[in-house]
């Protein structure tokens, strides 16, 4: 006898059971596991914590006759730094450690940190953002600027030549008058502008 004719209830939670494995699996196939970056930050708090319990001991870390001495409550602060972080580490190791198969895998292993999509969306934004910054360092403020302004338009905007360069050229004359004119405030500025004398 067919005992899911009799008890559908179990033939539907069986179901569930299946895509919830089916979906992990996927996650974990399109994206950036947990694991992997929460081991790498758990590694990089505990040598932080190190770092501030070893500096505190050398400065001093405990109590005098007029109070508590320079490091005293940063050594605290580190221990307490080290303890969590190693308690985040602990779990990782030990998630991996005991890694199955399945429906057996620990959850930390089947959770996705990160989807591709949606990485590829927070470097189209890191990746100019951070090459303006760079650029300020050569080209000064205004020139980057435009550059970044009219990329991001034109890029993901989806703006004409037009609007565009209105936008992008506008916006710096803008900053420019009102910080270096008005309010007398120097910006960092490139050879374009020391070679039209600004």
């Amino acid at each position: 006898m067919n005992t899911t004719t009799l008890n559908p209830g179990v033939a539907l939670e069986d179901d569930l059971s299946a895509a919830g494995a089916m979906h992990a699996q996927a996650q974990e196939k399109d994206g950036i596991g947990e694991w992997g970056p929460e081991m790498a930050v758990a590694g990089l708090l505990i040598f932080l914590g190190a770092l501030v319990v070893f500096d505190s001991l050398r400065i001093g870390a405990g109590w005098a006759e007029d109070g508590p001495q320079s490091g005293y409550f940063p050594f605290y602060i580190g221990l307490m730094l080290l303890a969590s972080s190693g308690f985040v580490l602990f779990k990782a190791l030990a998630c991996w450690w005991a890694r199955g198969e399945g429906d057996r895998r620990p959850e930390l292993l089947t959770r996705t940190f990160v989807a591709h999509d949606e990485l590829q969306l927070v470097l189209a934004m890191l990746v100019p953002a951070t090459l303006y910054v760079v650029a300020m360092g050569f080209v000064g403020l205004y020139v980057s600027s435009v550059v970044l302004i009219a990329w991001f338009m034109r890029r993901h905007g989806g703006f004409g030549w037009l609007m565009s360069t209105a936008v992008s050229v506008g916006v710096p004359l803008t900053v420019f008058f009102v910080f270096e004119r008005w309010f007398l405030v120097s910006l960092p500025k490139g050879p374009l502008e020391a070679l039209m004398g600004l």
